[in-house]
């Protein structure tokens, strides 16, 4: 059987010069060229022969090769047309690789685990560009898609900002939004010069595990967000005044304070200094004023 070959760079190089393939800024492609980075990925998103994983941006098939050889099938989307022909050069040799060409935000996932794993609970595996870290990955918990663990490459910055909590300079709407959905955790820290191109900043490899429950019960799951979205986005202002200026939420001055002193907060904290309980508590506090 064929062994995963193209995470030496060599390889790597001459599948690109074969296919006079040009790098697209717009879709922040970062190759990985390191091998021990590679078998890291799969033993920490600890994929066996019993598992359906679905890669999401598998470039030129350097991460698809490895998966392929772990898992029991892979599917693997992938939004850039030069890379179509690439990928079915480099995966020919496995017979349990499929390649979807799309947008992996406009992709029925559920459909796709319901096809491929009878609507069972899958295995996300990815090297996320930046400007779509977010989307991609609250897509995945919101919509409620069957999913065990995500386990991705992203800027570390951004790993960090998943992983943190209150009173840091990089908590946010970010981190209590995983953290209601998944327990993250950074498994590996990447330096630029494992891929090509060469990015300008390190990253992290980070395990997203999904909660089979919630960590926190909450009346209504969109407002909580709604108000943990409006918190942060002035966050240099006190919690009170960036609710009443959101444009998302319909309360009064007096409803709002009401709701904060009723959790047992100060009128004059900041959002940044809530846990994921406490804004559960407000949020369910906001509902009792609604009925």
């Amino acid at each position: 059987m064929t062994r995963p070959y193209l995470g030496n760079p060599k390889y790597t190089i001459e599948v690109l010069q074969k296919y006079g393939f040009v790098f697209q800024k717009r879709f922040g492609q970062n190759f990985l060229i390191d091998t021990h980075v590679l078998e890291k990925i799969i033993r920490e998103s600890e994929i066996t022969k019993d598992d359906f994983v679905l890669e999401i941006g598998p470039g030129i098939g350097t991460m698809t090769q490895y998966l392929a050889d772990s898992a029991r099938e892979v599917t693997a989307v992938e939004i850039d047309d030069a890379l179509i022909p690439i990928l079915q050069d480099t995966l020919k040799e496995w017979d349990n690789v499929t390649v979807i060409h799309g947008d992996i935000l406009k992709t029925d996932i559920r459909k796709i685990a319901e096809e491929k794993n009878n609507g069972k609970a899958i295995k996300v595996v990815a090297n996320l560009p930046y400007y779509i870290t977010t989307p991609i990955i609250m897509g995945l918990f919101e919509s409620h898609v069957p999913v065990e663990s995500i386990t991705v490459m992203v800027q570390k910055e951004v790993a960090d900002r998943m992983q943190t909590g209150p009173g840091s300079k990089d908590y946010g709407a970010l981190s209590l939004a995983v953290q209601y959905y998944a327990e993250p955790e950074i498994v590996a820290n990447v330096p630029p010069n494992c891929f090509m191109p060469r990015p300008k900043v390190g990253s992290a490899v980070i395990r997203l595990r999904r909660h089979q429950v919630p960590p926190v019960h909450v009346q209504d799951e969109k407002l909580m967000f709604r108000l943990i979205r409006a918190s942060f986005n002035q966050r240099r202002k006190t919690m009170a005044n960036g609710l009443k200026n959101s444009q998302e939420l319909n309360y009064t001055k007096e409803q709002i304070e009401k709701a904060i002193t009723d959790c047992g907060l100060p009128l004059n904290i900041r959002g940044e200094a809530l846990t994921l309980e406490q804004f559960a508590a407000l949020s369910n506090a906001f509902s009792e004023i609604e009925k």
